[in-house]
């Protein structure tokens, strides 16, 4: 009866935890950790994508965590533009490489006006694009590439994003 009742607290202590909700800024420092996991975050909504809501970007005080809809979230409503946020989701990675830039090249040399990258510029800084065309933001990746590369052994630039179990406006 005793074992029972230590187990009894013991669940109620688990459920009474909160979940502890990551800063965007962390993530964005250090999201190699979260890759493939799940986990809470909190930021201010500073823009839904115009195609559908399928997009909701987060803001830290150094950048943009993107969050994709799912089936469980539908479309993000526009009433959340402008509101903290927590979303709760699987964090994933996108590395921009230089496979990725070729790519990126061949998709314009192909006639694709964009290389596939989308004209939106929030989404564009949340993937930290710099410059005017889309070979300045290539030139610029490679550069970036590059001083990584020396200083962290790593020849490719992590782009964090999130797809999206749950949120609620907080």
């Amino acid at each position: 009866m005793a074992v029972l009742a230590v187990a009894m607290f013991a669940a109620d202590d688990v459920l009474a935890q909160e979940v502890k909700s990551l800063k965007i800024d962390e993530v964005l420092a250090d999201g190699e950790q979260y890759v493939g996991k799940d986990i809470t975050v909190e930021g201010l909504c500073t823009h839904i994508c115009s195609h559908g809501g399928r997009k909701m970007f987060l803001r830290g005080k150094k950048g943009l965590l993107r969050i994709q809809s799912s089936k469980e979230t539908g479309a993000f409503g526009a009433d959340v533009v402008n509101e903290p946020v927590q979303v709760t989701g699987v964090l994933c990675e996108t590395r921009i490489d230089e496979t990725y830039l070729k790519n990126w090249e061949e998709r314009i040399k192909n006639g694709n006006k964009t290389g596939g990258h989308s004209d939106c510029d929030t989404e564009s800084a949340a993937r930290g694009d710099q410059g005017n065309t889309d070979q300045q933001k290539i030139d610029n990746f490679r550069k970036r590439i590059a001083e990584r590369n020396a200083s962290e052994g790593k020849n490719y630039l992590s782009v964090f994003y999130m797809n999206a179990k749950s949120y609620k406006i907080l």
